[in-house]
């Protein structure tokens, strides 16, 4: 048997509330912080087998 929840708006999943997109902000911001520390703690060779210099961290750490 199907259920209908009728009781949610369905618009409240189109428009985050400014306190989800502060919340998915301070995760961004989290993870490209602890992405870069991880990347920073290798060695150069180590980046080399990855495939990535030293200049590619902060790159990589934002995703692009």
């Amino acid at each position: 048997m199907a259920a209908i929840d009728t009781l949610r708006a369905p618009s409240a999943a189109r428009h985050p509330s400014i306190l989800d997109r502060v919340s998915a902000t301070l995760r961004y911001w989290s993870d490209v912080r602890e992405t870069r520390r991880q990347l920073n703690a290798l060695s150069d060779r180590e980046l080399s087998d990855i495939g990535l210099v030293r200049g590619d961290i902060e790159r990589v750490a934002r995703g692009f």
